[in-house]
């Protein structure tokens, strides 16, 4: 077993990190140690020079702040997993630093066009109300669409309106998707889904082909259809949802903590940035009604 696998196991078994996670620290890695390899050095014992010139190598190439600030704490987290475990001698990243990155704010849409966006599909047709459902869904839970397009069927409970998501390190936590969103998939489940599907009994949810559960890459191209339709023509993806859900319970005073909860951050911080999206939007709103705005 390679160093690296080793380090991806640890990561796996300790932290529960999800395979999009191992498979970025991968590629990372890899990249490093054939950039030290080209210079004939190894990767548990790289010269400090050789990262500072690396990075500005980067920078020069046009890499941006953020991707280098990625790729830094991924080899951060490999040699401090190192030092640990006896593989590396010393820290090789002591003095390397890079300009904090301030997070940018995430795209989102306003109430009006998440309920244009909802009416959008045909649910004359049975693809209409699994895309309905499926919407009603990730907007009124704030899933990631890894979230939504995984769900199984004995997940929903329909009796307390809540479901059950298995998110990030396979940690599960219940939320309630609301009135509208709970009948929308009770009317989904008695009907679209029985007649989309073989075989109803296939665990999956929301089936794409083969009564398997549909891909992330699917529904990211239903909803720009459906985006379309509704006549959204900023950039729009799946979590666009989600990061409308957490600033419309914001903006309508929920407690941080208790958005934190239902987003299933571990981190108050990673959900502190939908308070800069809530007070971006005061300002806006100042600076376009108020007469001295």
């Amino acid at each position: 077993m390679s160093v690296i696998d080793a380090f991806l196991d640890a990561l796996w078994l300790e932290q529960g990190a999800s395979d999009h996670t191992l498979a970025a620290y991968r590629r990372d890695l890899t990249a490093w140690q054939r950039h030290l390899e080209s210079h004939g050095e190894a990767l548990l014992a790289p010269p400090p020079e050789r990262i500072s010139e690396w990075f500005a190598s980067r920078r020069e190439q046009g890499y941006q702040l953020r991707s280098n600030a990625r790729l830094l704490s991924t080899l951060r987290s490999f040699y401090r997993w190192g030092r640990l475990n006896n593989q590396v001698a010393s820290d090789p990243l002591t003095d390397i630093k890079l300009p904090r990155v301030i997070p940018g704010l995430p795209n989102t849409l306003e109430e009006d066009e998440v309920e244009r966006l909802l009416m959008a599909p045909d649910t004359e047709t049975p693809l209409g109300v699994r895309d309905r459902a499926m919407l009603e869904l990730l907007y009124a839970c704030g899933l990631r669409v890894s979230e939504l397009v995984g769900l199984t069927g004995d997940a929903v409970n329909l009796r307390q309106n809540v479901v059950r998501v298995r998110g990030k390190g396979d940690k599960d936590r219940l939320v309630p998707m609301g009135e509208e969103a709970a009948d929308w998939i009770a009317h989904y489940m008695e009907t679209a889904r029985l007649a989309l599907m073989s075989d109803p009994t296939r665990p999956a949810l929301f089936p794409g082909r083969g009564d398997k559960a549909m891909t992330r890459q699917t529904f990211w191209h239903r909803i720009k259809v459906h985006a379309i339709t509704a006549g959204i023509t900023r950039p729009l993806s799946p979590h666009t949802l989600r990061h409308a859900f957490a600033t419309h319970l914001l903006n309508h005073g929920a407690n941080l903590r208790v958005v934190q909860l239902l987003l299933g951050h571990s981190d108050l911080s990673t959900t502190q940035i939908y308070t800069h999206v809530a007070q971006a939007r005061l300002e806006s709103l100042h600076a376009e009604h108020h007469p001295r705005g």
